[in-house]
């Protein structure tokens, strides 16, 4: 089975790649789609997004990342995903989560939406969080992959925490 995984992804953080490699053990293929047109102003564009997730992912055999715009349902039926893969960090969640698969539902009947709980580790990180602690100067590496980490420091123009540059 297909599955989509949709996100803005700005950044990329080690609880969706956690989500991502448990979701690539049940299905066939992944596809990660990282969210072009957010309501909110991301850090990175779409193209730096999708790099950062890409880096990430190399490694994954049968997962792939593109950019997508519109709703996430029409994109799933246009890849013919049949499931949409959402995590949930915690209860606060549901009540948006399950209000977005039901009406993903009501659109495409086809789709289903696949939640996975978060492992414990990254319940707590969120590309927000990430965002902020990393710009108020604190090292990011535990929470995002390296190449996302520099990428952060670059944009933020920020000392390496390992050198002091």
């Amino acid at each position: 089975m297909k599955a989509l995984f949709p996100g803005t992804f700005d950044p990329v953080t080690n609880g969706h790649l956690d989500l991502i490699h448990r979701a690539s053990n049940l299905m066939n293929e992944v596809i990660v789609g990282v969210y072009k047109s957010p309501n909110k102003s991301p850090l990175f564009d779409a193209e730096q997004r999708l790099d950062m997730v890409c880096n990430s992912i190399s490694h994954v055999d049968n997962v792939s990342a593109v950019i997508y715009d519109g709703l996430t349902v029409d994109f799933a039926r246009k890849i013919g995903a049949k499931a949409i893969v959402r995590g949930m960090r915690a209860l606060s969640d549901f009540e948006y989560e399950f209000a977005i698969a039901s009406m993903n539902r009501a659109i495409e009947v086809g789709v289903e939406t696949v939640f996975f709980v978060t492992s414990q580790e990254h319940s707590f990180i969120s590309s927000s969080l990430i965002k902020e602690v990393a710009a108020l100067g604190q090292n990011v590496d535990l929470w995002v992959p390296i190449n996302v980490s520099e990428q952060l420091r670059g944009k933020l123009e920020l000392r390496d925490p390992s050198t002091g540059e």
